[in-house]
Formats: structure tokens, sequence, C-alpha cells
């Protein structure tokens, strides 16, 4: 006997295998599978299902929906010149990507902070009691990709790097249940972390892997940047946190839980 599924019940199918796959599997084998099922050929006939499901606006796309051979280049897909405006205003910091500002608050003078009622400490993210020691009552932003968003990564303001360095090595996910029930994804995930020097004192833009393999990929090792220059991508879903040194003048001009788009203005030197 044949079951034809409707055109719903496809729908919620479909959605809930890309759940599984792209938001929700920490687990090794299931990370490897992703990986090399998402890079081959064969995952050419789920672009458009993944794109229609995530409700991606295709028309920002730096390419038209045929063009991408595989959902791993279409997931790691660049935008048209121009979608996205950078805010070059020099006493504002923007988002380095499209997300969620899943969290921002103060650092604490002994350096912790609460995500999702978790607390962390600057030290468990960076690895160093020195580098932490710069981020006393400083501020910190949380902002997670999920797969409906463009996963490029960009500079948030000019400067140079100081320092770039990789910690962790299995990486978990770091959704809203990754957060809730996760052994600390943010502290104990594969992350690789630049410290940047600004005229405004020392920023960490921190970058966290969100499944069981690498999925931070670098374009190029330079230690200058402008404000909006591309950084590198994330093959999967993740989060960025950006740590930012103490300051009087600053202050947050975006609210938690707000939907970001990259260039936009999340904090200002006042």
């Amino acid at each position: 006997m044949k079951y034809y599924y409707d055109k719903e019940e496809l729908s919620y199918l479909l959605k809930t295998i890309f759940k599984y796959f792209v938001e929700l599997s920490g687990n090794p084998f299931a990370s490897s599978l992703l990986k090399s099922m998402t890079s081959s050929r064969i995952s050419r006939p789920l672009i458009q299902p993944f794109s229609t499901i995530y409700r991606i606006n295709e028309n920002e796309m730096e390419h038209p929906i045929h063009h991408y051979n595989t959902l791993q280049e279409f997931f790691t897909r660049r935008l048209k010149p121009n979608v996205r405006p950078i805010n070059q205003s020099p006493n504002t910091i923007v988002s380095p990507v499209d997300g969620i500002l899943s969290d921002m608050g103060k650092i604490s003078s002994d350096q912790s902070f609460y995500i999702k009622n978790r607390l962390y400490t600057v030290k468990e993210v960076l690895g160093d009691d020195r580098k932490a020691a710069d981020y006393v009552d400083g501020y910190f932003f949380i902002l997670y990709l999920s797969p409906s968003h463009y996963h490029r990564v960009h500079y948030p303001i000019n400067g140079e790097v100081a320092f770039r360095y990789a910690l962790g090595e299995k990486s978990y996910p770091v959704n809203h249940l990754g957060t809730l029930f996760g052994d600390k994804p943010f502290s104990t995930n594969y992350r690789l972390i630049s410290e940047l020097s600004t005229c405004f004192g020392k920023i960490a833009l921190v970058k966290i892997g969100a499944l069981n393999i690498n999925s931070i990929h670098l374009l190029h090792s330079s230690t200058n940047f402008k404000k909006g220059e591309e950084l590198g991508y994330f093959s999967f879903g993740s989060t960025v946190m950006l740590f930012i040194e103490k300051n009087p003048r600053f202050k947050p001009t975006t609210v938690i839980n707000s939907e970001v788009h990259m260039g936009q203005p999340i904090g200002e030197w006042t």
C-alpha cells in the first residue's frame, strides 16, 4: 500500500530532518555525515526546500538559486553588493553577522555574566586570566545564527588584529536547547578568538562552532581591517560573542531578542 505525503506533511518532514542535522546534532557521526552529504552534489535537490522552509530572501543572494551546486555552497552564499549597508560612523560598532541578538549586558567586576540563567566567566571563554582582565566592567553581546541567516562574518569596527588563537575541541549545539541544557557550549565548544585593537580599546570577537567538526573558516590572515570587511564564514549554524573593554561612554543601541543585520549599529561610544 502506497502512502502519499501532502505538501504540508512533506514540509514538516523536511524541516524535521533539517532541524536534526543543522540545529540540534552534536553527535560526531551525524556531524561527519552532514558534512559529506551537504558538500556533495547529491544535496542539490535539497537547496530549494531548504530555502523555502527557512524563508530565505533569494532576492538578496549574490547568484540565483540554480547557480549553487551543493547545499553547502548555498548555505555559505554571499549577498549582492550593498544589500547590507555598513554604518560608517566612527563612534559605532556594528553587528559582524546577520543573526538574533540573544543576549547582552555588563560584565561584572569578577569577569562573570549570565546567559540563559547560566553563569559564565570571560576567562572560561577566552581561556586566559590576563586577557579576561581587560574586560572587567565591560560589555558583552551574543549573536546567534540560525540556518536561515547569512553565514559570513565581518569586522565590526576599524582596527588591527592583536592576537588570534583557537580553543576547544568538540562542538555542541548553540541554539536555545543547546545553551539551556548543554555543557556551557560558549566556553567548551571549538572557538576561534580574534582580539582587536581599536581606538576605543580592546574588543574580543569570538567565533563559536556548533557541530563536532570545524565549521569556522577564515579567508585571510591580514592584521589591519576596515569596518564591514569580510573575515570568514561558518559552514553551519553558529554563534558570535563580542567582549568590549570598559568605557563609560559606551552604550548599546539595540535590544535583546531582536533580529540584526550585518553592518547595523548595535552599540556606540557617545
